[in-house]
């Protein structure tokens, strides 16, 4: 029997029954179709984490108090440490010839309010080095001035949506607002951006340091943000700690996050993350590999008569097995297919509808639910087809 013959056998046995083939082509259809957008999401996903990272650029350090190794995690956001981090400790930082720019950080939230309007923010208290480090735009106005960080005018720069919720179309720029107890005058807006690497800017308030010190009672900073002259990122780190050990009494007090480290340690974690979930939907292929086994099996006592009498004609034990795994994975291969194309559909059609969302296919997840597919139709449709093979054609001509 050629291959030929095989495919025009199973073809008419597929074509017979017409009602069992559409529902294992389903099944196969939606555990392929699933994979393919699951990892897609999920590869989506990770590459728009990692491009929000890397829009900050490749040379960006966080200096943070507290000491991961004696903290067992991330180090204190909020509360003990040794010794805080100062606007001294950023002067000095910033005087490293490794260094462009060292920009303090003060983060705290208080109630802004205007005409009668009021709404409870994020404020972050920094300088005007903040919007080169950070790659910030603005809508309108200025950001926050350079100048003595010691010294500050009471001004401020909202983000762009939390502007549009307090102040909808109005021009208010120039006018004076309250945050808390301290009175500021809005001189910009940023353009909505979406998050840095610690903040939604898009909802922020910013004011000079020492106003934010003022405001929150405090005087410490919550973290430093270094942008180094070179990628030469280990080489920065070191001089950091060093910097800082040595102005904190010789104490190893603060811990020093690289964006590099960072954002290896995102893409990893998102690309098992990618792989797992496509692993959830590959769970919906064992099902359509089990439902191919079950309506195989019903298949062979039906066609009891059908094998009797290809036995009895001189098929062999081998060729009649060949023609019930053909038939498998005939419906393994046209329902992978059918299923790569309502994925690789939806796929462009969440592209379409979000089009800032830069969702992917993987090309390794198009292979391997192809292949996953394939494999279980092989596997699922083996018993069934040794069933029939091991058919006694005398037996089976006679319905026993």
């Amino acid at each position: 029997m050629t291959l030929r013959d095989t495919v025009r056998f199973s073809n008419r046995a597929l074509s017979a029954s017409p009602g069992r083939t559409v529902l294992i082509l389903l099944a196969m259809v939606i555990g392929i179709a699933s994979v393919i957008l699951l990892t897609s999401l999920g590869e989506g996903a990770r590459r728009y984490v990692v491009g929000q990272f890397h829009s900050l650029g490749s040379n960006l350090l966080l200096v943070l108090p507290g000491r991961t190794e004696t903290k067992g995690g991330m180090p204190p956001m909020f509360g003990y440490a040794p010794h805080d981090l100062t606007l001294e400790d950023c002067k000095a930082l910033e005087r490293s010839p490794l260094i462009d720019r060292a920009v303090p950080i003060v983060f705290g939230t208080g109630d802004l309010s205007y005409g009668g309007r009021e709404r409870q923010v994020s404020v972050i208290g920094t300088d005007s080095g903040y919007q080169s480090v950070f790659n910030l735009s603005l809508v309108r106005g200025q950001f926050l001035p350079s100048g003595d960080r010691d010294r500050a005018e009471p001004v401020c720069v909202l983000g762009e949506e939390l502007y549009r919720k307090i102040f909808g179309r109005d021009e208010v720029l120039g006018h004076w607002v309250r945050i808390g107890t301290h009175r500021f005058r809005l001189i910009g807006v940023l353009k909505s951006k979406g998050k840095t690497a610690t903040f939604d800017m898009s909802n922020m308030v910013l004011v000079p340091t020492v106003n934010a010190q003022a405001l929150f009672d405090r005087s410490g900073l919550f973290q430093i943000a270094i942008q180094a002259r070179n990628k030469a990122l280990s080489r920065v780190q070191k001089r950091i700690l060093s910097i800082i050990q040595t102005r904190h009494n010789g104490e190893k007090d603060i811990t020093v996050i690289r964006q590099d480290a960072m954002i290896h340690s995102l893409d990893r974690i998102l690309r098992i993350l990618t792989i797992a979930v496509g692993g959830i939907g590959a769970v919906s292929l064992l099902v359509a590999g089990i439902l191919i086994m079950n309506v195989m099996m019903v298949s062979v006592s039906q066609r009891r008569s059908e094998i009797g009498l290809l036995k009895a004609l001189g098929a062999s034990t081998r060729e009649v097995m060949h023609l019930f795994l053909s038939e498998a994975l005939m419906l393994s291969l046209v329902g992978g297919v059918l299923g790569l194309v309502l994925g690789l559909g939806a796929v462009q059609l969440i592209g379409w509808l979000v089009p800032a969302f830069p969702i992917l296919t993987p090309w390794w997840a198009m292979v391997a639910a192809l292949a996953v597919a394939l494999a279980t139709g092989l596997i699922f449709g083996s018993l069934p087809a040794r069933q029939a093979a091991r058919l006694h054609p005398v037996a089976a001509l006679s319905g026993r």
